[in-house]
């Protein structure tokens, strides 16, 4: 029997999990073809909902995928552990050690032999080296890290309410740096949450106490999006009472505040940094593969590696050319479910015999969500491509179904359907917030 094509895929992320979803689907289940996803943990939560798990206005439990039970259901195979190297002439990735809480080995350094290999390794905060960032600053790059800053947050509105109680004066400042979607987003989750934790039981504290302020380098928030929505975000901000700075950098970070590039400091009890991302450093180091000053993998326009037409990569870990522009298509959650389906497409190809598919990004627009205030965005116009600004109720709507349909890719209509019917129910059982 003839050796099976081996497509491994490194990250499960959005588009990763996508990707191999589909391709266990369609080649694994079939015997066609052998899938592998290779990631860092167990289980998978949508990136853009991270913030809500800090914020503790989604519960992550409820929400993950753990990715050994997904690939028992959709015929691919799930190894746990993080890469560390790449033999393009062996065709081959090594994996680092696999250690416990305490230190202890659990699996040692691994080598997965692949055919077709698949980089989609996403991002990381890029602090652009300002000093204190990595010592004080608090970053939203993955679960663990959201989870730990809702424990932070947790206990520093307890000690606040504490102080507040005992006739002591109550300050709370929270920094945002960058406002980006995520930094923006961050805001109003965390007003939502100043305003509800006195409901249960900080009831000393008062969402006066708690000062949020958002801090962008660029003239407006939202830089990367329509100057109408910037300012409709800016507008939301304020009536929620987020104090926004733009047009001047943070030049330092320290334990209780934060330093202006005009020399201004700013108090601040929990800092946040939400600006700017790259992709992770070990990409610039893999066997000659092309990468950029933000370490992302330069591919064509097929997704292919410059350097090796066997290996590919995708969303925010990959400089992806745009026909007719000189700026790479934007690492944001819709590019890398349209590269998803653009690589499924060549990997089909690809075990046919036929061509490699380019991919063409397609905007569909932007949504900015301010937790359970209110929505903006603005949506691309299929035919006439111009774009056409919506907000509240029919934006939270198409908000909304960015994650549906992200899960609709992963487990199908009928799933999604029950766990969408799911969180109804765990919403209206549980409280608004997650108070642990």
């Amino acid at each position: 029997m003839d050796k099976l094509h081996h497509i491994v895929v490194v990250g499960g992320g959005a588009g990763g999990l996508e990707l191999v979803t589909r391709l266990g689907n369609k080649l694994g289940k079939r015997q066609k073809a052998r899938i592998t996803l290779i990631d860092a943990v167990l289980t998978h939560v949508w990136k853009p909902l991270l913030h809500e798990v800090a914020a503790g206005s989604l519960d992550a439990s409820t929400n993950e995928i753990n990715f050994r039970a997904h690939a028992r259901k959709h015929h691919y195979e799930f190894q746990l552990g993080r890469m560390s190297d790449l033999d393009r002439e062996n065709r081959q990735i090594t994996l680092e050690p696999f250690y416990d809480s305490e230190g202890v080995e659990v699996v040692p350094e691994r080598h997965i032999q692949y055919d077709s290999l698949v980089i989609a390794v996403g991002s990381t905060a890029n602090d652009f080296g300002t000093p204190g960032a990595q010592d004080h600053c608090l970053f939203l790059d993955s679960l663990a890290q959201a989870r730990r800053f809702h424990n932070l947050m947790l206990n520093a509105f307890l000690r606040t309410n504490h102080e507040a109680k005992h006739g002591q004066p109550a300050q709370l400042p929270i920094t945002i740096i960058g406002a980006g979607a995520t930094g923006v987003e961050l805001a109003a989750e965390l007003r939502l949450a100043s305003r509800e934790l006195p409901v249960y039981g900080m009831n000393s504290l008062q969402p006066q106490d708690v000062s949020i302020r958002v801090i962008e380098a660029a003239d407006r928030i939202l830089p990367a999006l329509p100057g109408r929505l910037s300012a409709a975000a800016t507008r939301e901000l304020e009536r929620q009472h987020v104090d926004v700075l733009t047009g001047q950098p943070v030049s330092e970070v320290k334990a209780d505040g934060v330093v202006m590039k005009d020399g201004t400091e700013l108090p601040s009890a929990m800092t946040i940094w939400a600006a700017g991302i790259k992709a992770p450093a070990f990409l610039a180091e893999l066997d000659g593969l092309d990468t950029n000053r933000g370490n992302q993998l330069v591919v064509t326009q097929t997704l292919q590696t410059t350097a090796d037409r066997d290996i590919f990569a995708f969303g925010d870990c990959a400089a992806c050319p745009q026909p007719d522009s000189d700026r790479p298509v934007p690492p944001r959650a819709q590019a890398a479910h349209q590269q998803a389906d653009t690589l499924y497409k060549t990997l089909l190809n690809r075990l046919e015999g036929r061509e490699d598919v380019p991919f063409v990004y397609k905007d569909h627009g932007s949504l900015i969500n301010f937790s359970r205030y209110t929505t903006v965005g603005n949506l691309m116009g299929n035919l006439s491509g111009r774009s056409m600004y919506i907000e509240g109720k029919v934006a939270r709507l198409f908000y909304v179904s960015l994650y549906r349909m992200h899960q609709v890719a992963l487990h199908g209509f009928l799933r999604t359907g029950v766990i969408w019917l799911m969180d109804k129910i765990s919403r209206a059982m549980h409280p608004r917030l997650k108070l642990h």
